[in-house]
């Protein structure tokens, strides 16, 4: 068929249910679709309906009426072409569970004045550049050992980070991980996670100490968009077959820009703005919504 529905829950509490596809299934019904045959990627946790005959705008919407209540992400698209070539992600409360700039300046003795500007900044409130300056002069004198502190004992992967990266590199996507935050830690996460590139704004570092300045030209959202672009032209794949992922008002355009833009766990404005919004499962909604199963995970 033309056309797919993914329902999908965290994989934490693998509790999808035959009965909620089968509401599912009544509710692309009722909007007028032909629906073919349930198939799971994976039990409890990963559905694809297939349907026809129906914009998948309008199937999403209908559906989300019916399972508004339920822990359950869903996304209707073109059946055709769902594997996507090349990744780009968001690093900070993306592909990993905590914002660098924020945890720095704990150990510098300012997380409560940077996390509120971090919080605005997240929320489209505040222009990026502008706020990332600011927050970078709340660190400086920060000796570089506590960079690597706050990078060992704060910052962790998101559940199923690794095992996205890792399973479109296994299938011959490119990946990128673009961030507006520091380099010291994107290429850390990169070693982690195993994305081909990292890209990222650089802190001033002099004698090992900060310097409170960012070397510029400042990483944001618009250069988020042209790695997008750019890496997609280097490697001769058209904006179909990209996939971006973000949860900050700073990448709203790449999110737009591609195929399937999915928010993750994100701000309002971030959801809204997405093609795809994943509010309850973890990075492997991203594989399942490509039509990957659970059997083809690489770990």
């Amino acid at each position: 068929m033309k056309f797919v529905l993914t329902l999908l829950v965290d994989p934490a509490a693998p509790s999808l249910s035959d009965p909620q596809v089968e509401i599912a299934a009544a509710a692309l019904t009722e909007t007028g679709a032909v629906v073919g045959n349930a198939d799971w990627l994976a039990d409890g946790i990963a559905c694809d309906l297939p349907f026809d005959s129906v914009e998948p705008d309008i199937a999403s919407a209908s559906v989300r009426q019916y399972l508004a209540d339920a822990p359950v992400d869903m996304f209707a698209q073109a059946s055709a072409g769902r594997r996507k070539l090349l990744l780009v992600a968001d690093m900070d409360s993306t592909i990993i569970g905590q914002e660098c700039i924020d945890e720095l300046a704990d150990f510098a003795g300012r997380r409560e004045d940077v996390a509120k500007i971090t919080d605005r900044a997240m929320r489209g409130e505040l222009d990026f550049a502008e706020a990332l300056r600011a927050r970078a002069k709340m660190l400086r004198g920060l000796p570089f050992e506590e960079m690597q502190r706050a990078y060992d004992e704060r910052v962790r992967l998101n559940a199923g980070a690794r095992t996205l990266v890792q399973t479109m590199r296994t299938a011959g996507a490119y990946t990128a991980l673009v961030s507006g935050g520091f380099s010291f830690f994107t290429s850390r996460v990169r070693e982690a996670t195993g994305f081909d590139i990292d890209l990222a704004n650089e802190l001033e570092l002099r004698s090992g100490v900060v310097t409170g300045e960012v070397i510029p030209p400042i990483l944001d959202r618009s250069a988020k968009l042209a790695a997008l672009t750019r890496l997609s032209a280097e490697h001769r794949l058209d904006l179909s077959q990209t996939l971006a992922v973000g949860a900050g008002a700073n990448d709203i355009a790449m999110i737009q820009a591609a195929c399937l833009g999915a928010a993750y766990h994100a701000r309002p404005l971030v959801a809204a703005a997405a093609h795809a919004r994943i509010d309850h499962g973890d990075l492997t909604a991203l594989l399942y919504l490509q039509g990957y199963r659970r059997a083809e995970f690489v770990e």
